[in-house]
C-alpha cells in the first residue's frame, strides 16, 4: 500500500510551496507494477501537467476500482500577534481616587462645586487631592499676562524654544509664526495652544523664569497654597493644584473681562502670512444653549486625565465647577451635564449632607512624590451636599 506524505512548507517572501513525496515500498512485485501501469500512466500525465505551472493546492488521486476524487492540501499559516501597550494611569487612578463613590456616579476622580457668591459648597469629592492640572494652567498664564498690562498688539514670534519637548505635541503655529500678543492669548485660552502659551511666557519682562515666578506669586496672593507652577502651558505634570485652589483661580479669572471673552469664544480665525487658519474651542459646552458659561478652561495630559473648570450660571446662581482626573474622552462633559441637571432639579437652598465612601487622596507632598514615582497617600474625604426638592 502506497504511503503518501504531504509536507507544507512556507517560504519567506515567496508565499506557500507544496512538496509532495510518494514512497513506494521496496517489496512491490513486478506483477503489481504491471497491473497498475495504465492507471499510473494517467496519474503521471496529470501530474506532469500540473507541475508545469504553479504548484496547485488540489491533487487528483486515482485508485483501482474508484473514481478519481479531489483532495485538499492543508495550508499552514502564521499569525502575527500585535503587542498591546497598557494605558498610562493618571496620578488620580494610582492614588485610588476613582474608588470614591458619589450619588451622581461621576467619572471624575475629583469634583468640586460651590456657589461663587456665598462660598457654599454643593459638591465635594476629593477636593484636597493635589494633582497635575494640565492646561488648566493657562488660566493662570492669562491672569499674569493681563495683570502685567503688556500691549496686546505687540507682535510675538514663535521660536524653537516654544516647541513641545515634554510630550511631543503638535501645533499649527509653525516656528517663525508671528501674531499679536492678544491673538496668542486668544488661542491659548480658547484652543489651548501650547506654543502660544509658551510664547506669552517667553515675551514677559525678564523671560520665562520671571513669568513662572509671577505665576507662583499670584497663586499665593489668591491663597492657593496647594499650587505650584514650573511652566506656562500645563504640559509638565509638575504643574499641580487642588480643586479648592482652582476654584479660587476660576473665581478671580471670572472678574477679568478679557479672560471671560477669550475663554468662551467658540471659534477664531487668524491670518498667518497669506493663510487664514480657523481655530475652535476645546469645550463643546460653550456652544450648548443650555449653558451660560462665564469663564472656562479644559486640560489633558496622561498624568492629569481629562480636566475641566468653569464658572457658569444655573438655577439663578453663579456656580464654580472643578472636575479633575476624569476617565474617558467625553466623561468630563458628561459629569458637567449630570451636575447641571442635578442643580436645576434642586434649586432650593442646600441643607442636607449625604456622606459617600472615601478613597485615598494626594497631598502636596504625595503629589510631588508621585511625579517621581513614589506613593505617599493620606486619607481623603468626599461628600455631596444635596438640596431639598423644590415644592
Amino acid at each position: 500500500m502506497n504511503k503518501i506524505r504531504l509536507n507544507v512548507v512556507r517560504a519567506l517572501g515567496f508565499g506557500l510551496a507544496l512538496a509532495v513525496s510518494i514512497a513506494v515500498p521496496a517489496q512491490a512485485t513486478a506483477a503489481s507494477a504491471a497491473k497498475k501501469a495504465s492507471s499510473s500512466s494517467a496519474v503521471g500525465k496529470a501530474a506532469n501537467k500540473s507541475s508545469a505551472g504553479a504548484v496547485s493546492s488540489r491533487k487528483v488521486v486515482a485508485s483501482k476500482g474508484r473514481a478519481a476524487r479531489p483532495t485538499h492540501a492543508v495550508v499552514a499559516t502564521r499569525k502575527t500577534v500585535a503587542s498591546v501597550t497598557p494605558p498610562v494611569r493618571s496620578f488620580g487612578q494610582l492614588a485610588g481616587l476613582h474608588e470614591t463613590e458619589d450619588p451622581l456616579a461621576l467619572k471624575s476622580g475629583v469634583a468640586f462645586v460651590m456657589d461663587q457668591d456665598t462660598n457654599e459648597v454643593l459638591l465635594n469629592k476629593n477636593s484636597q487631592a493635589v494633582l497635575p492640572i494640565a492646561s488648566i494652567t493657562k488660566l493662570m498664564t492669562a491672569m499674569v499676562v493681563t495683570e502685567a498690562k503688556l500691549p496686546m498688539d505687540e507682535v510675538l514670534t514663535i521660536t524653537q524654544d516654544d516647541v513641545d519637548t515634554e510630550k511631543g505635541s503638535s501645533s499649527r503655529l509653525k516656528v517663525g509664526t508671528q501674531l499679536p500678543r492678544g491673538e496668542m492669548l486668544h488661542l491659548a485660552l480658547m484652543s489651548s495652544e501650547n506654543r502660544a502659551a509658551n510664547s506669552l511666557g517667553r515675551h514677559y519682562p525678564g523671560g520665562l523664569s520671571a513669568f513662572v515666578g509671577a505665576m507662583n506669586a499670584k497663586a499665593k496672593l489668591l491663597g492657593m497654597m496647594d499650587t505650584r507652577y514650573v511652566e506656562p502651558t500645563g504640559l509638565s505634570s509638575q504643574n499641580q493644584s487642588s480643586a479648592r485652589d482652582l476654584a479660587a483661580l476660576v473665581s478671580a479669572a471670572s472678574h477679568v473681562p478679557l479672560i471671560r471673552e477669550l475663554s468662551t469664544s467658540p471659534d477664531h480665525q487668524v491670518a498667518i502670512g497669506n493663510r487664514q487658519l480657523q481655530f475652535h474651542t476645546t469645550n463643546r459646552l460653550v456652544r450648548n444653549p443650555d449653558w451660560d458659561i462665564g469663564v472656562q478652561k479644559t486640560g489633558y495630559i496622561n498624568e492629569a486625565g481629562q480636566c475641566l473648570v468653569m464658572q457658569a450660571q444655573m438655577a439663578g446662581r453663579k456656580l464654580i465647577m472643578v472636575l479633575l482626573d476624569s476617565a474617558g474622552k467625553y466623561s468630563r462633559i458628561g459629569d458637567a451635564e449630570r451636575i447641571r441637571k442635578w442643580v436645576m432639579a434642586n434649586p432650593a437652598p442646600l441643607t442636607a449632607s449625604v456622606p459617600v465612601t472615601p478613597a485615598a487622596g494626594l497631598t502636596r507632598a504625595a503629589g510631588t512624590a508621585a511625579a517621581t514615582g513614589a506613593a505617599s497617600l493620606l486619607p481623603a474625604t468626599a461628600e455631596v451636599h444635596a438640596a431639598k426638592p423644590a415644592i
